[in-house]
């Protein structure tokens, strides 16, 4: 029962994390600067706190009484993380909510499984797997393997991606989730993405004082009943912040270049309608956070539940992508080749994720 309850609440966050952007397409009128600020605000600066209220008592107290140190080296991995998160907004705008979910995810999950083991090569740290851990034992190799399946999907969904660009150059029908395509363009951030979105990761390992705190206030009021579930939530406050700097900052610019300032109240869009779906789309992204946590706690496995996650994530990410007919106007073996770089790509995550169920 514990497992299942697990996969149904990874499920949840990763159809949380796979649809956010859905909203976002109900926009009228809008750049796209001006929504994803405003959905932003509501992923980095309104719901994360409200979240932390909710589920630790005295959140602020744990951040105002953290080293400024751990405080700023937890922030400056949110901001690397925040051009991740902006440039995975940009790689869904280029290449469609399937292609570019699923570039970007696989990137993330072979950057993710080896920048911190470069890192802890370089700079050992107890309890930290370091690339020569992954070369010289059996689990470590399995997650290898999936990393180089991983870029191999990857190749092969690029291949899918030029292969669509070119019918669509030659007057194909365009759909509407066709309308920004430009492979090129989205290749690039979809790589710049999956290397940064990584830092994430490096955010939560910087601010583990915040949450071992919180994890201890519970224990103490709630003795025998195992790990918090949210003891993340004090962490994410502030690496979320080093994502609204980001987003922010280069939204702002955006609206200066564009002249798009006049969009928060020009009345001849639907105001409310492009508020609210915005709102929507910012806190459906921050949901994956709860539930992943959630399916993490009876899983009891870490890397695993990840993998699950990314896995989920892709999916439904793709499901979106066929309702949306992002792949309508191309021919059969076009079509066939994405679903080919989409399935490997699946494959090496669940790869990566049977070398991290028989770690030691």
């Amino acid at each position: 029962m514990q497992v299942i309850l697990g996969v149904i609440f990874h499920f949840v966050g990763g159809f949380a994390s796979g649809s956010f952007y859905i909203p976002y397409k109900k926009v009228k009128g809008w750049a796209w600067e001006s929504f994803w600020i405003v959905g932003g605000l509501f992923s980095w600066l309104i719901v994360p706190p409200f979240a932390a209220w909710l589920t630790i008592p005295g959140f602020a107290e744990i951040i105002s009484h953290t080293n400024g140190s751990i405080i700023l080296l937890t922030y400056f991995f949110g901001v690397l993380w925040g051009i991740g998160g902006l440039t995975y907004g940009l790689g869904v705008r280029y290449l469609g909510v399937a292609l570019g979910s699923s570039i970007i995810l696989g990137l993330c999950s072979v950057f993710g499984a080896l920048i911190p083991s470069v890192y802890y090569n370089i700079y050992p740290k107890e309890g930290k797997d370091s690339l020569n851990t992954l070369f010289t034992t059996h689990w470590g190799q399995m997650v290898l393997l999936g990393i180089l399946v991983c870029v191999i999907g990857i190749v092969i969904c690029g291949k899918a991606g030029t292969m669509k660009e070119k019918e669509l150059s030659q007057d194909k029908e365009v759909s509407p989730g066709n309308t920004e395509y430009k492979f090129k363009l989205g290749i690039i951030v979809a790589i710049v993405s999956g290397i940064l979105s990584a830092c994430f990761a490096f955010g939560i390992d910087a601010g583990k004082d915040m949450a071992n705190e919180a994890n201890a206030i519970w224990k103490a009021s709630h003795p025998g009943e195992g790990e918090f579930l949210f003891q993340n939530n004090v962490t994410y406050i502030i690496i979320l912040w080093g994502g609204l700097t980001t987003n922010f900052i280069w939204c702002m610019i955006l609206n200066a270049r564009n002249k798009t300032f006049g969009n928060y109240t020009d009345k001849s869009t639907p105001l409310l309608a492009n508020y609210l779906f915005s709102a929507l789309a910012g806190t459906t992204w921050f949901l994956q956070f709860f539930f992943y946590g959630m399916g993490e706690s009876k899983l009891g496995n870490g890397p695993s539940s990840w993998i699950l996650h990314m896995a989920f994530i892709m999916l439904i990410a793709n499901v979106w992508g066929i309702i949306l007919k992002e792949w309508k106007g191309v021919n059969k073996k076009t079509y066939a080749t994405v679903i080919a770089g989409i399935a490997t790509i699946v494959l090496s995550v669940l790869i990566v994720g049977y070398g991290n169920s028989i770690k030691p």
